[in-house]
């Protein structure tokens, strides 16, 4: 079960895979700034079927990355719903046109320009989310600290962001464990229960998982000490992959994709495409 939801590296032999951890870093800095950066839908819509496409190459399965989707998919409906709340009119203000479909209620109409406004902000995060998932999920966390390193951060702060990423599948096993062990102990934690006692009981793991949690920081940091890390300025990377022509064709598509987001928007003097005018 922990293996088919949580988000870790697999290996696997894929085009994406044996890019180094480097290429991805940067690839994946550039193609987020390049959704970030531009509202034009045009281009989002391009940057998410390409993001479809390299996610295909990646040979990764929807069902490994199931639960995050929908997790990442809940949070996205919230905040568009939020938007359209405090700012139904926001999308009016841009376009600077008004195309009433439906009124609602007091101030609180679907209008065109609202709706293509929140779809245009929803790409955004379309066009992010599979790369950032490829990212995590293609990228072998000690050479993911070597990445962070060969672009100017500490190894200490890359080997610390490394070791988390490599102790996110031991939280979750930790948590099924307890969770289980609690369950053969009577603590119910299943619907047939109210859900203000299932939240209760679901406290009570907590306090296990922290100081399991605990007890595994203390043996780790023991063991760095005890081997001298952090003693040197500089060190080398065991897992490190060479340059290859393929790094140099993600860095070029990457490069490509910030630039034509740039571009797209000094040529149209604004950040937003806007098809009522």
């Amino acid at each position: 079960m922990a293996s088919t939801t949580a988000l870790a590296y697999k290996e696997r032999d894929s085009v994406i895979h044996k890019l180094t951890g480097t290429t991805k870093l940067v690839f994946f800095l550039l193609w987020s700034f390049g959704a970030m950066f531009t509202y034009d839908t045009r281009v989002l819509v391009g940057m998410f079927l390409v993001s479809l496409l390299l996610f295909k190459l990646s040979k990764i399965k929807w069902n490994e990355v199931r639960f995050a989707l929908v997790f990442m998919f809940t949070l996205i409906v919230i905040n568009m719903a939020a938007i359209y709340f405090f700012a139904p009119e926001q999308g009016v203000k841009i376009y600077g046109t008004r195309h009433e479909i439906i009124h609602l209620f007091l101030n609180y109409s679907v209008t065109g320009e609202q709706l293509f406004y929140i779809f245009s902000f929803t790409m955004k995060y379309f066009a992010v989310i599979p790369v950032s998932l490829l990212f995590i999920m293609t990228t072998n966390p000690s050479e993911f600290a070597s990445s962070l390193n060969h672009i100017g951060v500490s190894y200490r702060v890359g080997y610390s962001v490394s070791i988390a990423l490599r102790y996110i599948p031991d939280i979750k096993r930790d948590y099924h464990n307890i969770m289980q062990a609690q369950q053969a102990r009577g603590l119910e934690l299943s619907s047939k229960d109210k859900l203000i006692k299932r939240l209760k009981n679901s406290a009570l793991i907590l306090l296990p998982l922290i100081l399991s949690s605990i007890n595994r920081i203390e043996v780790i940091s023991n063991a760095m000490e005890l081997r001298g890390f952090g003693k040197n300025k500089k060190r080398t990377w065991y897992v490190e992959r060479p340059f290859a022509w393929q790094d140099a064709l993600a860095i070029c598509i990457g490069i490509t994709t910030a630039a034509i987001s740039i571009l797209v928007v000094a040529k149209s003097g604004s950040r937003f495409y806007n098809p009522f005018i």
